[in-house]
């Protein structure tokens, strides 16, 4: 699988390891940045990682920051992305049953990084479920 990384200087701790290990898994990553911990504006991340998921040049999105809810913010102002802002391995699972989730967003500031690597891995192996949930998302985009 191809997965778009990209965070702010808040997720930035975070990044290098995500990317170890989902390298490790065998999965190609396109990183977006930001490469240090100097401060940066999170829309920059967060766009080129939702462009490159709605574009078909990666499968799935990662996106953090402190709250991650600006990146997330962000990246849902693209048409063709369902961003889910996850604290929880079954939220992050939900969010891909469910929603059909195609990326997830991180509050690096809230949680462990051993749970942010638990809950992309979860959200990389789930599998919409479809059924009455794909109604609901063929809903969720503005026409």
């Amino acid at each position: 699988m191809k997965i778009a990384i990209g965070c702010d200087h808040a997720g930035f701790p975070y990044k290098d390891g995500l990317v170890e290990m989902l390298q490790k898994r065998g999965h190609m990553v396109l990183d977006f940045g930001t490469h240090s911990a100097d401060s940066v504006d999170y829309p920059d991340f967060a766009h080129a990682v939702a462009t490159a998921v709605e574009n078909g040049e990666a499968d799935r999105g990662i996106v953090m920051c402190g709250s991650g809810n600006g990146v997330a913010i962000t990246a849902n102002k693209h048409q063709g992305i369902r961003c889910a802002l996850c604290w929880t391995e079954e939220i992050a699972k939900m969010a891909r049953l469910h929603n059909n989730a195609n990326v997830i967003s991180i509050p690096v500031r809230y949680v462990p990084e051993i749970l942010a690597q638990a809950m992309v891995q979860i959200f990389l192996n789930t599998e919409f479920e479809g059924g009455r949930h794909e109604r609901r998302v063929e809903k969720m985009a503005c026409q």
